[in-house]
């Protein structure tokens, strides 16, 4: 395997090449919990759930840390608005984060940490950049931390920004610092915010920045270098930057690869919670989008192509993917649902140049037609060569519609049964009238189950039925 992927620390498609023979590390930046997720964060999570599974069918061991930030200012603001305590709210977030990636059949990662359990390393770090006179605590004895960026002559690499072009801020900028651009490792604990937000430290009690987050519990989890690090677009200035210069000063080698992902935009400006221009999983839910068809929308575009959103755009993902799993469901019922074998020649050269999904995608479509052929001609061999290789190339995309997960994620499993068993009694009732040419009886069961939210497809094999519109 020889995957190319496009890194933004050289701004150019290099190969991929691990730092350990067989074995992968990947760091994405997760989420910070202040509110619920939104679709352009679950983007996100399924860009790299993408990449991940892909190195995982290379034959990769991957170790996958996505990281969780339980502890910033906004989630304190909340926390002194609310009167409830700062982790509360953090845990609620985290709870519906949880619950949607569960539902998008994105992978667990091998490791979730948060930010408030990783204090001590985080003193580790900012103990080391002190020592070597890449940091110091403000002059005015508050406890702050920050860390000296003119001592670390390559700031500015990654994004391209010139620290010589940075301006200062309109009032100067905080005065304990010694150059605006520096900024906080350790922020002291301050009357406003809520007592138990804060932790001691060699420095008197206070919170990490959130730069410092990321740089310790990577290194706690994946050690002073590791393969690919991830995140957003949005992340590259300051926070990626950041994080470079405090890891780079203190020793650390830290990612071979920054990868970054394209923003989810609504309308002119990206999605985002400050702006509160946002679409969440519940929302999408209340259209009538299945889990699986999102999944598609945020998963098949490049990662780096921007996603403007539209319902009309989401819809006509929809479509598309309800036109696969008919196949996949036709296909499976004719020869039964096989097994995924190695994904074409075609597909996998798609993903291995910088993970082009789009391309990967007219693979996928162009062995359901061959699939959709043989099943008119009857050909069961052909059937089953296709299904075979469509189940493989959907398991890659995370969008294999036997896979079991998405029973789990789209009925849950004490439900499904039921349902199941309640639309085959509609059925068998549609079936008698039928049988006794009892049209409008038989027509009426029908729109009952689709006023319902299930659709009924007619088949040699017998009625097919499933949730949500029909195209």
């Amino acid at each position: 395997m020889t995957l190319r992927l496009h890194d933004t620390a050289t701004r150019s498609v290099r190969e991929f090449i691990p730092l350990t023979p067989g074995q992968v590390g990947i760091y994405l930046c997760g989420l910070t919990v202040q509110s619920v997720p939104h679709i352009g964060h679950l983007r996100s999570a399924v860009n790299y759930d993408v990449l991940r599974r892909w190195l995982i069918n290379a034959g990769f061991e991957v170790t996958f840390i996505r990281n969780v930030t339980d502890v910033d200012d906004k989630i304190l603001d909340k926390a002194v608005a609310q009167k409830r305590p700062f982790w509360s709210i953090a845990y609620a977030n985290k709870l519906v984060l949880d619950a949607d990636y569960r539902s998008l059949n994105v992978l667990p990662p091998t490791y979730e940490p948060l930010a408030t359990a990783h204090i001590p390393e985080m003193h580790e770090l900012i103990t080391a950049l002190i020592e070597g006179e890449h940091a110091y605590p403000a002059e005015s004895g508050t406890g702050d931390v920050y860390f000296d960026v003119p001592s670390y002559p390559e700031y500015g690499a990654l994004s391209g920004q010139h620290p010589g072009d940075m301006r200062p801020p309109p009032d100067g900028g905080e005065k304990d610092k010694r150059d605006f651009r520096d900024f906080a490792l350790w922020k002291a604990a301050k009357p406003s915010e809520p007592t138990g937000a804060t932790w001691p430290s060699p420095w008197g009690r206070g919170r990490p920045g959130w730069h410092i987050e990321c740089s310790a519990m990577a290194r706690r989890y994946l050690g002073d270098e590791f393969d690919i690090h991830g995140g957003g677009l949005d992340l590259t200035f300051p926070h990626h930057e950041n994080e470079i210069a405090q890891s780079r000063a203190a020793g650390l080698p830290f990612a071979r690869y920054w990868v970054h992902h394209a923003l989810l935009n609504l309308g002119e400006a990206k999605m985002s919670k400050s702006l509160g221009n946002v679409i969440d999983a519940a929302a999408v839910t209340a259209m009538g989008i299945r889990p699986i068809e999102l999944r598609y929308y945020l998963g098949t575009p490049h990662y780096r192509s921007r996603i403007d959103y539209s319902d009309e755009a989401l819809r006509e993902a929809a479509t598309t993917m309800r036109r696969i799993e008919g196949f996949v469901q036709r296909a499976a019922e004719v020869v039964g649902p096989g097994h995924p074998m190695d994904v074409p020649p075609a597909f996998a050269n798609a993903m291995n140049d910088d993970l082009n999904t789009s391309a990967a995608l007219a693979v996928v479509h162009d062995t359901i037609r061959e699939g959709n052929t043989a099943l008119s001609a009857r050909d069961e061999t052909g059937v089953r060569a296709a299904l075979t290789a469509v189940r493989a190339m959907l398991g890659v995309l995370g969008l294999d519609p036997l896979d079991p997960a998405w029973g789990d994620a789209e009925h849950g499993n004490d439900l499904k049964p039921v349902v199941d068993a309640l639309v085959r009694l509609a059925l068998e009732q549609r079936a008698q009238a039928r049988g006794r040419k009892d049209w409008a009886a038989a027509d009426a069961v029908r729109d009952q189950l689709k006023n319902a939210g299930v659709q009924v497809e007619d088949t040699p094999a017998g009625p097919r039925w499933s949730v949500g519109e029909q195209h």
